[in-house]
């Protein structure tokens, strides 16, 4: 196997994150959506929100490493990623993040064994609420 199994239950470090304005508006632009709650704070407020809101991809920008996590980065494809939300994220939030491997299995594929690691990210506010959480999925292969 192309990645250690043994990493299973492992956990990072958490980090803080602020989530800026600035990052927020950048990311949407990046991705082509237009949506407003993503730009205009006014009327994000409008809308019932403390500020701008985050695009549901926006943890995509939050980079989490865990030390035990290691292999070759030129044999990885991103095999999914998916986002589960308590609450929307919003500019001003402090959030923090840490990661776990949930899982590491084979499969056989068209050019031979497949190593698939899973790892989920957590956010939470600094009161230990849980804000949102990532499943990532990597083929090493």
């Amino acid at each position: 196997m192309l990645v250690d199994p043994s990493i299973i239950g492992s956990t990072s470090e958490s980090k803080i994150f602020e989530i800026e304005k600035g990052a927020i508006r950048n990311f949407a632009v990046a991705i082509g959506d237009d949506n407003p709650l993503y730009t205009d704070e006014a009327f994000a407020k409008e809308c019932g929100y403390r500020s701008i809101v985050a695009p549901p991809t926006f943890p995509t920008t939050i980079r989490v490493t865990n030390p035990k996590v290691q292999f070759e980065p030129s044999r990885v494809l991103h095999g999914g990623m998916e986002y589960l939300y308590e609450r929307p994220i919003v500019a001003g939030d402090i959030l923090r993040c840490f990661s776990s491997v949930t899982e590491v299995y084979e499969r056989e594929g068209k050019m031979g064994k497949m190593t698939f690691l899973v790892q989920e990210t957590r956010g939470e506010d600094l009161e230990g609420n849980l804000v949102y959480r990532g499943k990532n999925t990597l083929i090493v292969r």
